[in-house]
């Protein structure tokens, strides 16, 4: 039973995101994928900090060990990105970041390999991470989907837009969203075979887990949403990110 969930939660993103691009047209998405940034912000801080890291904490691995977890892993997500292994496709030409023309093309790349191969090295590591989470814990497995679906349809939607712009076809473009997508899957399944008889490392995985989230919340979103803007824009920003945190809140609060 768990492996199926695993096998749900690390598809959904993925179809959820081809399903949005497919139904809707560029100019839509990208107002859409502003606000979802601000809306994964609050779900990935918020799983990280109210769900993931207190579960880890509980366990009988000390403090200082965890915390060592959770630097490397924010230095290990730092070096992944500073190598085009963790990008986040968040940015594209019209999202109101001033970016040159013929960005689009540049990000990606020949044949679009740097945003397929990116993509699918960094949704083969949430599946794995959503795999260690279930294992731990069913609920928690929950909230940690949670919080990579919330990441994973505004990452993927921005790669959309960016194939669409360097010229490629809307059909060329879902299919390499939906062939990124199952890299997720292939983790999940990977990191239930591989992980299961290893649950005394459970603690160190889920502080990894975590590292993600406020790494790509703290690099990646947050950057995004400091700038100067009209007051309307700012109280929307906070207002989307609240809504994220109440999310966490709520559908934690449930689970238990």
């Amino acid at each position: 039973m768990i492996l199926l969930y695993i096998v749900l939660a690390t598809t959904a993103g993925g179809v959820l995101s081809v399903l949005i691009a497919a139904s809707l047209t560029v100019q839509v998405l990208g107002r859409l994928v502003k606000h979802l940034v601000s809306l994964s912000t609050g779900v990935l801080l918020g799983t990280a900090l109210l769900h993931v890291l207190p579960e880890a904490f509980e366990s009988q691995a000390t403090p200082h060990a965890l915390f060592g977890t959770l630097l490397a892993g924010l230095l290990f997500f730092f070096l992944l990105e500073k190598a085009e292994l963790y990008r986040h496709g968040h940015h594209h030409e019209g999202d109101g970041h001033e970016h040159h023309h013929h960005y689009d093309e540049e990000q990606a790349g020949r044949g679009g390999w740097s945003v397929l191969v990116g993509d699918s090295i960094h949704n083969f590591s949430d599946g794995v991470i959503i795999a260690a989470a279930f294992l731990a814990d069913v609920q928690l497995g929950a909230m940690t989907a949670l919080a990579i679906v919330a990441h994973e349809i505004p990452q993927e939607v921005g790669d959309y837009i960016v194939l669409l712009n360097a010229g490629f076809t809307r059909a060329k473009a879902l299919l390499f969203n939906a062939l990124s997508g199952l890299a997720a899957v292939v983790g999940g399944v990977l990191g239930y075979l591989v992980v299961e008889p290893w649950r005394e490392l459970f603690p160190y995985l889920l502080v990894a887990a975590a590292s993600s989230f406020v790494y790509v919340a703290v690099a990646d979103l947050i950057p995004q949403l400091q700038r100067r803007l009209h007051w309307r824009d700012t109280l929307s920003q906070i207002g989307w990110i609240a809504a994220g945190l109440a999310s966490v809140v709520l559908i934690g609060g449930l689970s238990h």
